[in-house]
């Protein structure tokens, strides 16, 4: 027995002493390990912490900062006009932007799969991430411009249209001085009725000589017809002081080539036709005793596309830049989540007689559901804070209907001078933050554990 106490003894005695300072999990001292972290928690509380709890008590204070103002500040996000268009905008902004962008991005992922240059389409897709916010706003500010020559959209808009509906070669064309022609509904009408037999002279002004139509030749004057109505339609205006001779056709004037012209008789257009490049133009006998009618559609102005910024496109067009810059993002994202799909899966719904769009929309789109949650999630967090993009590209005019809750912010701090509205405004969009980031923490939890 004292031999066992004796060995008992010495084992106690080899046993090293436990250490006195406790150890985290990694096996460092937690006071080593507080040393290290300290640095990041100073400037986590400098740049984090502490601006959020300023701004909740700034938020309760007058322009001023010098007196209590209670919750008039928060009542002025749902009373003030520009708050109100700010928050509907963003809630168009919530539902759409993350939306589209992700349904595009899932497109572009499972489309690429199947193609031999599927690297360098998402390549092209993803390169616009590459590119600062403030840098796509100058551009698309450039690409919604209004006139067709500087803005692409309009310019094609501008295209197609014109390819179906061709615009007039005259718009600002009228009357001149003695001329036999008056208004008429937006077109011109003969004083008097035209006869057989007669030449008619319909003398028009207000076309630039290098405006007229390339098919333009010089003008002629018609020579009259026994049993028909003729006439020449011309731009009556020649360059250089007392040059040329109004209501005569002279040697370096244009004829309106392409100009359309009615007979109207008790209301009813009973002939019609077509001045040549030269303008002349010839009417058959049933036009005798008729009024001649430039209609309005030769005076059409040219189609100048869709107003892309103007107060009811302004905030689609601004979400479909945002959506140019982000799909490649949701691409990326899916395209990863996508290569970890089993494709046994596949292959054995397809074996079940299942298509293509079956597959993708039974099989495919359910097993993507938790990589399509995460970027439709972060993609809503970031549109909550969308500013940059709206501030470019709106124009002065139509910024009030683009306005979001960012935005707003900045104009009431910076431009109104009401900081205590400018931080409520602030700890309001980080409340309708806090809860997607806690789906979105409670989601990758979940995932972990799996």
């Amino acid at each position: 027995m004292t031999s066992a106490a004796a060995e008992g003894v010495a084992k106690t005695s080899a046993t090293p002493s436990a250490p006195r300072g406790r150890k985290s999990v990694t096996g460092t001292r937690r006071t080593v390990a507080a040393l290290f972290l300290l640095p990041a928690l100073v400037l986590l509380g400098a740049l984090v912490v502490y601006p959020i709890g300023y701004s909740i008590v700034r938020s309760f204070y007058d322009s001023s900062g010098d007196h209590f103002a209670g919750i008039d500040n928060y009542r002025a996000l749902f009373t003030d006009d520009g708050i109100r268009t700010a928050l509907k905008n963003n809630i168009i902004w919530v539902v759409f932007a993350p939306a589209v962008a992700t349904a595009l991005g899932l497109i572009f992922a499972v489309l690429t799969e199947r193609v031999r240059w599927g690297t360098a389409f998402k390549l092209v897709v993803f390169m616009p991430m590459a590119i600062s916010m403030l840098a796509a706003g100058i551009i698309f500010r450039l690409v919604y411009d209004q006139d067709p020559d500087k803005g692409v959209a309009n310019a094609v808009w501008v295209g197609v249209h014109d390819t179906f509906a061709q615009s007039s070669a005259f718009p600002k064309a009228h009357p001149g001085r003695n001329s036999p022609l008056k208004p008429d509904h937006g077109g011109f009408l003969t004083t008097s009725p035209v006869h057989t037999g007669q030449s008619v002279a319909l003398p028009l002004v207000g076309v630039a000589p290098e405006q007229m139509p390339d098919s333009a030749e010089k003008a002629v004057r018609a020579a009259a017809e026994p049993g028909k109505i003729t006439g020449t339609t011309w731009q009556d205006f020649t360059r250089g002081k007392g040059v040329g001779k109004l209501g005569a056709v002279d040697p370096s004037e244009l004829g309106y080539s392409g100009m359309r012209i009615e007979a109207v008789k008790d209301g009813k257009v009973v002939a019609t036709a077509k001045a040549a490049a030269d303008g002349t133009f010839t009417l058959p006998a049933k036009a005798d005793g008729a009024l001649l009618r430039l209609p309005a559609g030769n005076f059409k102005e040219p189609y100048n596309g869709v107003d892309w910024l103007g107060p009811s496109l302004v905030t689609p067009a601004i979400i479909g830049a945002y959506v140019w810059m982000w799909a490649g993002f949701a691409m990326v994202l899916i395209a990863a989540g996508l290569a970890g799909v089993p494709r046994e899966l596949l292959e054995a719904a397809r074996v079940d007689g299942a298509n293509e769009w079956q597959v993708f929309r039974r099989v495919t789109v359910p097993l993507l559901a938790p990589v399509l949650a995460v970027v439709a999630v972060t993609l809503m967090i970031n549109v909550l804070k969308i500013f940059d993009l709206v501030f470019i590209i709106a124009p002065g005019s139509s910024q009030d209907d683009a306005n979001v809750l960012a935005l707003e912010l900045y104009r009431k701090g910076f431009s109104e001078g009401r900081p205590g509205v400018a931080s409520a405004i602030a700890v309001f969009l980080l409340v309708l933050v806090i809860p997607v980031m806690l789906f979105n923490m409670r989601r990758l939890r979940r995932e972990v554990r799996r």
